[in-house]
């Protein structure tokens, strides 16, 4: 009996109860509650530095724009770049991507193949 008793349990498998689209809803909007009520008040902090600082950072952008504007003008466009590579003596150098060669274009006329 015990056999036919294993035998059924184990033929049945775990049944998973199955969660209502409103559940899903509000488990994430509580989730999302308990985030704000969190970071919340660190936010405001930042709010404030940020407005405190904003005098500053004006001034910095307008003493050095035109200095950053120049060196933008000369890299161009950063997609031109290999990612910053670390040398061991501590040098950090920027590599220029190669532009690919053309393909070759096979002469006028008949092709061997």
């Amino acid at each position: 009996m015990k056999h036919v008793a294993l035998m059924l349990c184990l033929m049945c498998g775990p049944v998973h109860a199955q969660d209502a689209p409103g559940d899903m809803r509000r488990g994430a909007e509580l989730f999302f509650d308990g985030l704000r009520d969190q970071f919340g008040p660190a936010l405001d902090g930042l709010r404030g530095f940020a407005e405190d600082i904003t005098p500053e950072m004006r001034e910095l952008l307008r003493d050095m724009g035109p200095g950053l504007r120049a060196l933008a003008e000369k890299i161009g466009d950063l997609s031109d770049y290999h990612p910053p590579e670390k040398l061991p003596n501590g040098d950090i150098i920027l590599r220029r991507k190669v532009p690919e060669a053309p393909p070759l274009m096979p002469p006028d006329g008949e092709i061997d193949i």
